[in-house]
């Protein structure tokens, strides 16, 4: 798709300053639809704005005049089946129902600036069609990118992200880039080598959730897109067909979440001090549930010798193939070779969390976390046992990186180990011309032989996501100069995936046996045969993943945001509950055009109802917020009142029960609704009230030294605190309580260890326990400096940060909110009018010079031992009006 066949060009001197940044905010808009945790940089919004102009471009080349025209354009030259995703969209955005959300692009921008490129004026109904369109080709780019940068832990997306994204995405690549092979500049691997060493217990930690996130992808994959498609049609899947080919798989998904909410809750209240996240509680509860039990059942069905007879009998029926082939192209062999393959994830995950928990048991530094995982290992030994045994009596020995398998997984940790094997294989073929293998390909999937139907020799295949390499032995010399001699492989053909098609050939046809045939775009085609049905099972997996990749994860975004639709959570209504007020104008304001690296967004100004509200966001943990909060709200919140809003917003209403619920009265279970509810918003904001207070206890518990009626109020609430996943955050709040209490108010720590041992004491006139005698003279200097500097030290350190917010040491209430601030402020003061009172007392002007001479010298020592608190009591006193007079005394003492 190219711009130049238009004579419009965005992209020349005269036209790129009028587009150039015109989508740029309305894109970052558009990410924050999709992937609300994420930042772009500018870079990558710009490509993407380029990528977004090429495609206007092309839908003006049609020279549209109605809707219609715009969307004969998007079926003819949109792959699919993004075009119909497409036009959906931009229907919906031309219905008036749908008015009420305007797009996020610049619809008014860009409508008058059409007129200038198709040389006359066409309706707003046509721009906002063609706008609708280029937005959700943003917003699938982004999602797409979003992804990949989740899956590799980071949270910016840059222009390399995009285009390693879009280079594994066959639709996009399909439209961008039709007639290339490879993308120019495609950039290579340019991170550090992972070295092989063993991770410590937060990487493990962290791994698992990263891990786990991608792994509940591929249940709600399994049950949104693939089981789905079975439970809509009863009449030609029993409820027992379907349980028969999906089993528990809805139990395990809902175990899975329930533990990755655990291990996130545990991460967010871990404590500074911690080594480590203690997660050991975590598998604990469930283990103790026999909550990981589906797992079992699981296996036992899925790994029956039976099942795959009967999953193909039930997916081969006529009226079935009917249905399935009715969904979308490629959906029956997704179903057929991909969802067998898919459907041995839970298996192996289930393996892989065993191993796991042995690895944070070794790892973990806390005797009591350690003690849970030991209690979790052991309640799941006899299904660790017969997961072992099932998977030894009917699993073939695959990793769980196995073809299919991974390529759902998107596991990016070896990325230099995968461009390693591109160039070992390159080197071992022989005859190679063109890019490397490493500049079209993220990643090898699977090699074998094949027999190619109508070819003499069988041919060794090397399957690549980008790329199709078949070759044969090579028993003769190197083709090429400069080849290796030693190169095992002679290349005869090579296929770029996006630019082939995928044929299943029926074995009962007779002439083919276990064969599929690759078609080329120009018509032609090569039919290849394995040696038995279970390989040709394992290369259909494969290539069919690649081919349809892209529209499995279209149709499962689908199906999560019209399952989030349909599941509207209903909060309780400001009426009934103070912190459910809309965001507006009036109540919260936030940074423009700034948000911090998690991507949430930074709090500028707000009620203090707001304030509470976001410190305790159902939605996301921010714990930078938290540590900002709890030093500064003293200059506009009593501590009290901030203890009855956390207490408040504690106590949150559940929606009120439907009219059908009231109606039928009586004990009613749960609905869906109130579970939701539950789960996704009253189990956030309490666990975060608790982590509020956790921190306050922890790093301000000078708050509740000052008030004991605050600290008494809190312990009544935390002891009235119910539930079992509130247990041990009520625990750690205690703990910490009663270590407080034991350690005397306002002593500041004296547990330093220093390098070496104090130096003796320095003695001058006045010798050792002659109190009577002590004064500036008669003390040795250097112990006054030492001695003084020891002393403010403990000052400056039992300083709270909060007693430096908002002046609030000159305020009303000061000996309340700053006494460690106003002690230090006091005794500098003294110690400044000390020095000056020593200096103007003196009888005659020589004692006068030796006295200022004196408090020099320990102006000097103050500042060899850094106090600089010191160095300004002093410079204070000589600049102080009495001492300041004293002219001759200074004259002497300079000469």
């Amino acid at each position: 798709m190219q711009a130049a066949q238009l004579q419009y060009d965005f992209f020349n001197e005269e036209n790129a300053p009028k587009w150039r940044g015109l989508l740029v905010p309305s894109l970052e808009k558009v990410l924050n639809q999709v992937h609300p945790k994420l930042v772009s940089q500018q870079e990558a919004l710009q490509y993407i704005e380029e990528l977004i102009l090429l495609l206007l471009s092309m839908l003006c080349q049609a020279q549209p005049r109605t809707v219609q025209d715009v969307e004969d354009r998007v079926q003819k030259n949109f792959p699919h089946p993004i075009d119909k995703w497409a036009i959906a969209d931009a229907q919906a955005a031309i219905e008036k129902r749908k008015r009420r959300n305007p797009l996020a692009l610049p619809v008014e921008k860009i409508h008058p600036l059409l007129k200038e490129i198709l040389g006359y004026k066409i309706d707003h109904q046509v721009s906002l069609y063609m706008v609708a369109v280029l937005e959700y080709i943003s917003a699938d780019i982004l999602k797409l990118a979003g992804n990949y940068v989740k899956n590799i832990r980071h949270c910016e997306i840059s222009q390399q992200d995009i285009t390693v994204a879009m280079c594994a995405d066959k639709v996009l690549m399909d439209m961008f880039h039709q007639d290339e092979d490879v993308i120019n500049g495609f950039p290579l691997i340019d991170e550090e080598p992972l070295v092989n060493e063993e991770q410590s217990y937060y990487e493990l930690v962290r791994s698992f959730m990263s891990d786990g996130q991608i792994y509940l992808r591929q249940l709600n994959l399994l049950i949104l897109v693939f089981r789905e498609q079975f439970t809509s049609r009863p009449m030609l899947f029993s409820h027992h067909d379907v349980d028969s080919i999906f089993s528990r798989i809805a139990d395990i998904h809902e175990v899975t979440v329930k533990l990755l909410g655990l291990i996130e809750d545990s991460v967010e209240m871990t404590d500074e001090d911690s080594p480590h996240p203690l997660v050991g509680s975590c598998f604990e509860d469930l283990a103790e549930e026999l909550a990981f039990d589906p797992y079992e059942t699981y296996a036992q069905d899925i790994l029956h010798s039976d099942f795959h007879e009967h999953f193909l009998s039930q997916v081969s029926k006529p009226s079935s193939a009917v249905h399935l082939q009715s969904i979308c192209e490629g959906f029956k062999e997704a179903v057929q070779y991909v969802l067998p393959r898919l459907l041995l994830t839970p298996v192996y995950h289930c393996l892989h969390m065993f191993e796991t928990l042995k690895q944070l048991e070794e790892k973990s530094q806390e005797e009591e976390d350690k003690e849970c995982l030991k209690q979790a290992i052991t309640a799941l030994l006899n299904l660790q046992s017969s997961m072992e045994r099932i998977c030894s009596r009917s699993l073939a020995k695959r990793r769980l990186s196995e073809s299919a398998c991974r390529f759902y997984s998107h596991q990016m940790k070896g990325k230099h180990l995968a461009i390693k094997k591109m160039n070992e294989i390159q080197k071992n073929i022989d005859g190679w011309e063109g890019k490397d293998i490493g500049q079209c390909c993220n990643e090898f999937i699977m090699e074998g032989t094949l027999t190619r139907v109508g070819a003499k020799h069988e041919r060794h295949i090397f399957l690549f996501d980008g790329l199709m390499i078949c070759c044969k032995l090579n028993h003769g010399p190197p083709r090429l100069p400069g080849a290796s001699s030693t190169a095992e492989y002679r290349l005869k053909e090579k296929f770029f995936m996006r630019k082939v098609q995928i044929n299943d050939k029926d074995d009962k046809e007779g002439e083919y046996r276990h064969a599929f045939e690759i078609i080329l775009k120009d018509g032609n085609s090569v039919v290849f045969a394995a040696k038995s049905a279970e390989e040709k099972n394992s290369w259909m997996a494969a290539l069919i993943s690649l081919q349809y990749h892209s529209t499995l994860e279209r149709m499962l975004d689908s199906a999560l945001l019209r399952e989030e639709k349909e599941e509207q959570m209903k909060l309780p209504v400001a009426e009934v509950y103070r912190f459910a007020e809309p965001d507006s104008e009036e109540n919260v304001v936030f940074e423009d055009n700034v948000q911090s690296k998690s991507g949430i967004p930074i709090i500028k100004a707000g009620t203090v109802l707001k304030l509470i509200e976001r410190l305790t966001f159902h939605m996301y943990a921010d714990p930078n917020f938290v540590r900002t909060f709890l030093t500064t709200y003293r200059s506009f919140c009593k501590p009290q009142e901030l203890l009855d809003l956390l207490m408040e917003r504690f106590e949150i209403p559940e929606p009120r029960p439907s009219e059908l619920d009231q109606l039928e009265g009586g004990e009613q279970p749960l609905s869906p609704e109130v579970k939701r509810f539950r789960k996704e918003f009253v189990q956030p904001v309490q666990l975060r009230v608790l982590n509020v207070c956790r921190h306050w206890v922890e790093h301000h518990f000078y708050d509740f030294e000052r008030d004991p009626q605050l600290l008494r109020t809190l312990e009544e609430f935390i002891s009235s605190i119910r539930g079992k996943t509130m247990r041990k955050w009520v625990e750690s709040i205690t703990k910490i309580i009663q270590r407080k209490k034991q350690v005397q108010v306002n002593v500041p720590s004296h547990s330093i260890t220093f390098q070496n041992s104090p130096p003796p004491t320095e003695w001058h006139i006045c010798k050792p326990g002659n109190i009577e005698q002590f004064d500036l003279m008669t003390l040795h200097p250097i112990e006054i400096a030492r001695q003084l500097t020891l002393l403010e030290s403990d000052f400056f350190r039992a300083v709270q940060p909060s007693e430096l917010v908002g002046s609030v040491w000159t305020k009303e209430d000061k000996e309340l909110h700053s006494p460690n601030l106003l002690r230090m402020i006091r005794h500098t003061t003294n110690l400044t009018l000390w020095f000056e009172k020593c200096i103007v007392e003196t009888a005659n002007l020589e004692e006068r010079v030796a006295v200022v001479s004196r408090i020099i010298e320990i102006l000097q020592l103050f500042q060899e031992l850094n106090n600089f608190n010191g160095v300004l009591e002093v410079v204070s006193a000589m600049n102080s009006s009495p001492v300041y007079r004293l002219d001759h005394t200074f004259e002497v003492k300079s000469n």
